[in-house]
């Protein structure tokens, strides 16, 4: 990518996001670190998850999807940021609370058969660990029995899979099947995401999910309502 490419601008950042955005493009990890330590110190490091974070991987996840030149080391340096303030807001939250908070439940994750695209998982991951629930991540290309098996071993009340293509997000649909054919519609509910949800809002009921959310925030949200309406519908078996 050029430098031209690179120091495209967004209106809709603010100076901050654009500092941090131009040097992740330019690959420089140190330096988006250094930004962020420095303004978490006058504010908190999960405002700054919500302040810079998620719109600057928005940003990064438009340019990706667009396909303007990023490299996998550039998604790589993406997710160590992310997984450093989320490393960051767990140390925070823990010194905030004066004592352990119990865990709500289990929840599985995953990305759906044939996905590889591991970033948006790995910050839901943090960010529902920070929200207190005990996570279970499967990992990238996960068959949708594997899903529905360790859902039922945990006694997981939602799945949350993940797809960044169209063409792998369609794999959601052996997942639903799976899910219904055991008799777990409902009880189980299907949380769907990644960047092709948001282009592609119809996809949701294409593929049988049981609500989307445009972000990791917005998904905790989103997996605790579904969580509720779990236990109105039945019992696990």
């Amino acid at each position: 990518m050029s430098k031209k490419e690179r120091s495209k601008i967004n209106p809709m950042l603010s100076d901050i996001q654009q500092k941090v955005l131009a040097q992740l493009m330019e690959g420089n990890r140190v330096a988006v670190i250094d930004l962020i330590d420095e303004w978490a110190v006058q504010k908190q490091y999960r405002t700054a998850v919500s302040e810079i974070l998620e719109p600057v991987l928005h940003e990064f996840g438009e340019r990706w999807y667009r396909g303007e030149g990023l490299s996998l080391s550039h998604g790589y340096i993406a997710g160590k940021i992310a997984e450093y303030l989320m490393e960051k807001c767990l140390e925070e939250e823990e010194q905030n609370d004066a004592a352990p908070r119990k865990k709500k439940g289990n929840l599985v994750i995953g990305n759906i058969e044939d996905d590889y695209h591991s970033l948006g998982r790995m910050m839901l991951g943090r960010f529902l660990e920070i929200s207190h629930w005990q996570v279970h991540d499967l990992g990238n290309d996960v068959l949708a029995e594997e899903f529905v098996d360790k859902a039922l071993e945990v006694r997981s009340r939602v799945i949350a899979v993940s797809a960044m293509m169209y063409t792998n997000a369609l794999n959601i649909q052996k997942l639903r099947r799976e899910i219904d054919d055991r008799g777990l519609g409902g009880v189980l509910q299907l949380a769907v995401g990644g960047a092709v949800f948001i282009t592609r809002p119809n996809l949701i009921r294409e593929v049988g999910g049981d609500g989307t959310a445009v972000n990791a925030f917005k998904s905790v949200e989103l997996i605790e309502r579904m969580w509720q309406t779990s236990t109105t519908l039945g019992e696990l078996p």
